[in-house]
């Protein structure tokens, strides 16, 4: 099959790799039909996760076709059309009882806070992902969810994670009605984060960045009031003047561990890697937030440590929330709102680009270059159909 293959810190290509099979009788064979290229893909792309091997195939946003199913797999059948949450989650675990999918117990044997993540790196378990032709994927019958009729495919691959993420992430900053929520990063989860806020009340919205475009389109999408931190001295001083001095009711930090607008920052922690990237966005969330306020984290950080002002949250009485999304919890609702017509995900999609293609696909969305937002890869395999050859492990 073909499949992105990941050569070592910017260097990525299309190559042929061997056919995917069952390993384990809960397993399934999927054949992608899209794919993402996601912000957090950029951190492995980039070099700053521990633990990304070459040779691993990226990918943690996919839908597909059911190819062949594991003999005790009882939910799927062969030819279902399916989304595939980026979360790898047992089910039965005392946090997947929880709903806590993103921190599954028994999928990720490499670290004790995370579970197991497609296409990422070992200390998400070691998956492969999806940006290929095929992809297993474990335990079937829990995470795959059988897409609608009348839900579009490229509105599918969005629920994989980015829509759920930022979701997740104006959910976690308990928002009341008539709230002021600033997010941090205008990329496809910060886009959704704004669009979110205003789903669960919110009676303000501000987006921070630097790229004008983006700026550009999540004041078209989000309907939402925008800032360049370019042209701001001061980011919390900013945000305090723009809220009567009280600061935000929410802060959410859509960026995570790549995030400019400090020298210190980025020196220390992306450059030299003297702590797990640069945590600028969460130093302007905890001081741009009012006193009591609630900070939401969903900008990826690597294990170690981050110099971050915990001091000042400390003394202002800041709840902070983070976490992996759990998208299997917030599906039923964010499908019924696409139904609703109350959010349209596909519109964040600006390139369509053939798996054959991947190096230059993360070259283009790594420089921003084309006013990209976000990129879906199209496998040479998506409208073909497979011979099956491999069979289920009793």
């Amino acid at each position: 099959m073909l499949a992105m293959n990941y050569r070592g810190p910017f260097r990525v290509r299309a190559d042929h790799k061997p056919d995917p099979v069952i390993e384990h009788p809960g397993d399934a064979i999927i054949r992608v039909t899209r794919s993402c290229i996601c912000g957090s893909d950029l951190h492995l792309y980039h070099g700053l996760v521990p633990d990304t091997r070459v040779g691993t195939t990226f990918g943690h946003e996919f839908v597909g076709i059911v190819e062949e199913v594991g003999s005790q797999v009882k939910k799927l059948k062969v030819g279902d059309h399916v989304l595939v949450p980026f979360n790898v989650f047992c089910g039965s675990c005392f946090f997947c009882q929880k709903e806590l999918y993103g921190n599954c117990h028994n999928t990720n044997a490499q670290a004790s806070a995370v579970g197991g993540i497609y296409g990422y790196s070992h200390t998400a378990g070691g998956y492969d992902g999806g940006q290929a032709e095929f992809v297993r994927v474990p335990m079937a019958d829990i995470g795959p969810t059988v897409i609608p009729p009348d839900l579009d495919e490229d509105d599918a691959v969005l629920l994989t994670d980015a829509l759920p993420t930022g979701y997740q992430a104006a959910e976690m900053g308990d928002i009341s009605e008539g709230d002021t929520v600033v997010v941090f990063g205008a990329g496809p989860v910060g886009i959704f984060a704004a669009k979110s806020a205003w789903l669960l009340g919110a009676g303000r919205v501000i987006v921070v960045d630097h790229v004008e475009y983006r700026l550009d389109f999540v004041r078209r999408y989000a309907q939402c009031e925008v800032v360049n931190f370019r042209e701001v001295d001061d980011m919390a001083l900013h945000i305090k003047k723009m809220t009567d001095w009280l600061g935000a009711d929410v802060c959410i930090d859509a960026v995570g561990c790549e995030a400019a607008g400090s020298a210190a920052q980025t020196i220390t922690g992306v450059y030299t890697m003297m702590q797990a990237g640069s945590a600028t966005a969460l130093h302007w969330c905890i001081n741009s937030v009012r006193k009591g306020g609630n900070v939401s984290i969903v900008g990826v950080y690597g294990p170690t440590f981050n110099a971050i002002p915990i001091g000042n949250a400390l003394n202002k009485g800041l709840t902070l929330r983070m976490n992996q999304a759990s998208v299997k919890r917030h599906l039923p609702r964010l499908i019924e709102h696409i139904q609703a017509g109350r959010i349209d995900p596909k519109q964040i999609i600006t390139h369509r680009v053939p798996l054959e293609e991947v190096s230059d696909a993360y070259h283009i969305f790594s420089s921003k270059l084309d006013n990209c937002i976000k990129t879906v890869l199209i496998p040479p395999s998506a409208n073909q159909v497979r011979a099956v050859t491999s069979t289920a492990k009793n």
